[in-house]
């Protein structure tokens, strides 16, 4: 058996081709059975709803052999061996570090080693105290990951969460940091998929509240709906913990917990569904009081020192920090400036705040009075400003950037005399210095100017035939960023061209941009992303038979949408966990009720004309060629339900005319890819740079 099947076994926890009785060099039948829905007076006819099943074990039978079709086509493309090896070697770089974070002098982050399976848990006194190993869950299958953790505030205690197989449905634990041992509190059903977990420490350490769904009867599954904020006692069995906060918010409540220092006030971001604007609550002795509503569109907070700063988005599209005392008195402190507000951190007795405007990124640094003392010296372009770690009081934070070309890199950023020097940084595993980068211009069909990002090898220029991957995502406020390309550079070493969008629904421009992509506006996602396309070939970079196409979960809901609404300007396409059924998307089934604040409701007539005009599913037309498809899903995703590409799968297959292949890749013992094992992502890359590299055809190495 070649390297490419092996990894593909491995990586897809596919079933044996034995395990699929007929011509897998052909897609499976996928029957039709009536089923439609009823809205508005509208008949939306839905063929394959049976494929939502998955206990039905004709679903099952289908799981398999389309994972065996996948299996059979991928492995017969000759360039897999030598592009898996390649990818393999890319991804092994020197030790990685993460998510840092500082309590009571001392720094705690996430580790990992290539190709070790998942991240250790990491403290060591800061700055120059010797690490030590935490926690570390790779003696098991490597399926085993860690959600997130939060040090008590003294950093005597860490309660850390983990979750098994990809399902982030998270189970949290309580360690003593001094002794390492665990102790026996272990708090189930703690959050996961859409709903964060979150922690907040009381300030004598003997407890904390924590987010939790409500405990299911003894032999069910629980719902992961109605989450509340529970208080628990160390030592406590999880059934007695009480709630504090949050019984009845919302169905689809999401929280955020704000502790000041030395956790004196505890502050809840509350928010009722995702990409939607927070509540600010504020605890007063066993009371809550309200101080911000949805009106003032809270994005983000922090402490700084015993006032909580806010990032207001209300008559303020790029931002605007508001301040709210211990007595709920808001004040402006930082008016709308230039930039788009994305985070705060305490520093010194100031504070320092993150900074976009579209793929350009900084921090400044603010004094007690709310005054600017400087821009951070960071690099100018092509780097995302990825967390800032730091106490109040401490004259030096932590943080952390990355870019194109640039892998993770900590930075001691000295607050008095305002130097950044380099304490950690990831060796990568080539040189990634010759990657030139360029910026090119769509124009949406609204006029809108569309920022694109092209990342290229020296001597490669445009012939209007380069093997092109164009990548977005357009939703939930989540920016597209510079982001080191690690493994993809083995597709500019061959000569392709890799190219990013900032189209709306992301933040990067502040929440106008967010806004003009939700809802009722979400076609514009689709029209910005075509626009980039249009944009590579207008600047000759690629043409219509060498361009592919990339996004995963709203992401792969822009894949769905492109395709369909424009099947001749793609010539394939990579959509991974995606969402093409929004017409049923918002049901029970896994967290698509969580996504109406960013979807709109399809039970309002408007919403529900504009929902259909743009479902990837219910727009799949007869008689159409469509673009080469890959697809994949995980077994155990808790964002969005598997059977949304099982149904579009089907759909393209019964449908399409050209000689494509529509492909459709299921991994029985995965999730969304949040906490996925090294090998899963490692291999999610090989496969989908080998798919284009087939279908776009990348010169051989």
């Amino acid at each position: 058996m070649s390297l490419f099947l092996r990894c593909l076994s491995a990586f897809a926890l596919a079933a044996t081709m034995a395990a699929y009785a007929g011509d897998s060099s052909q897609p499976p039948a996928s029957p039709t059975k009536p089923a439609a829905s009823s809205l508005h007076g509208v008949t939306v006819s839905d063929p394959y709803r049976w494929l939502e099943n998955a206990q039905d074990p004709a679903v099952q039978t289908w799981i398999k052999a389309q994972n065996a079709h996948t299996e059979a086509v991928l492995a017969a493309m000759p360039d897999g061996k030598a592009m898996t090896e390649r990818v393999q070697q890319l991804a092994i770089t020197s030790t990685t570090r993460s998510s840092p974070l500082l309590a009571g002098g001392t720094l705690f982050y996430m580790q990992e080693t290539p190709p070790q399976p998942q991240p250790q848990l990491m403290a060591q006194a800061w700055p120059d105290g010797k690490a030590r190993v935490l926690v570390d869950l790779n003696a098991g299958d490597g399926n085993t990951a860690i959600t997130g953790y939060w040090p008590s505030p003294s950093g005597r205690y860490l309660a850390y969460g983990t979750a098994e197989g990809g399902s982030e449905l998270t189970t949290l634990h309580v360690l003593d940091v001094t002794t390492g041992k665990t102790l026996s509190d272990a708090l189930p059903y703690a959050g996961g998929g859409t709903t964060p977990q979150d922690v907040a420490w009381d300030a004598d350490e003997h407890g904390f509240v924590y987010v939790r769904f409500p405990l299911p009867p003894a032999g069910a599954e629980v719902r992961q709906f109605d989450a509340a904020l529970m208080h628990h006692v160390l030592g406590q069995a999880a059934q007695a913990d009480e709630v504090v906060f949050g019984k009845s918010y919302s169905k689809v409540a999401e929280y955020r917990l704000k502790t000041s220092p030395g956790a004196k006030q505890l502050a809840v971001l509350a928010n009722i569904g995702d990409g939607g604007p927070a509540e600010v609550y504020l605890r007063v002795g066993n009371a809550w009081k309200k101080l911000l509503g949805h009106a003032a569109n809270v994005r983000n907070a922090a402490w700084v020192g015993q006032r909580l700063l806010v990032t207001s988005f209300a008559d303020a599209p790029r931002g605007k920090l508001l301040a709210i005392d211990a007595q709920g008195n808001v004040t402006t402190v930082v008016p709308q400036r230039e930039g788009a507000l994305q985070d705060i951190a305490p520093l010194a007795d100031g504070f320092l705040v993150t900074r976009s405007w579209g793929p350009d990124w900084w921090a400044e640094h603010y004094d007690a009075h709310d005054n600017l003392v400087r821009r951070v010296p960071l690099p100018q372009h092509d780097i995302t400003v990825e967390g800032i770690a730091a106490e109040q009081g401490q004259d030096h934070a932590l943080i952390t950037y990355a870019g194109w070309t640039l892998p993770t890199r900590w930075g001691d950023y000295d607050a008095k005399s305002g130097s950044l020097h380099t304490v950690f940084e990831v060796k990568p595993a080539a040189d990634y210095s010759k990657v030139e980068i360029h910026r090119i211009d769509g124009t949406s069909k609204d006029g809108t100017t569309i920022p694109v990002t092209v990342l290229i090898m020296p001597g490669i220029t445009p012939n209007n035939q380069r093997p092109t991957i164009l990548y977005s995502y357009g939703g939930y406020d989540i920016p597209i960023t510079p982001h080191f390309i690690g493994p993809e550079l083995a597709w500019l070493e061959r000569g392709g061209v890799l190219a990013f969008a900032n189209i709306r629904g992301g933040n990067e421009f502040g929440q106008d941009w967010h806004a003009q992509g939700q809802m009722l506006n979400k076609q514009n996602v689709f029209d910005d992303f075509h626009a980039a396309a249009l944009a590579l070939c207008d600047t000759h970079w690629t043409d219509r038979a060498h361009l592919g196409i990339l996004g995963e979960s709203n992401g792969g809901l822009l894949m769905g949408a492109s395709l369909v609404q424009h099947p001749s300007d793609y010539r394939a396409v990579v959509a991974m966990v995606g969402i093409y059924d929004v017409i049923r998307h918002e049901t029970n089934f896994t967290n698509g009720a969580y996504n109406v604040s960013e979807f709109g409701t399809v039970s309002d007539p408007a919403q529900f004309k504009a929902t259909l005009a743009y479902s990837p599913l219910q727009n799949v037309k007869p008689h159409t060629a469509y673009p080469a498809v890959l697809m994949t899903t995980g077994a155990n995703d808790p964002r969005v339900a598997p059977w949304q590409s099982r149904k579009f799968t089907a759909a393209l297959q019964n449908t399409t005319t050209s000689d494509q292949p529509i492909l459709l890749l299921t991994r029985m013992n995965a999730g969304h890819g949040i906490g996925a094992p090294f090998s899963q992502r490692v291999g999610n890359t090989a496969i989908m740079l080998t798919f284009f590299a087939q279908e776009l055809g990348l010169p051989a190495r």
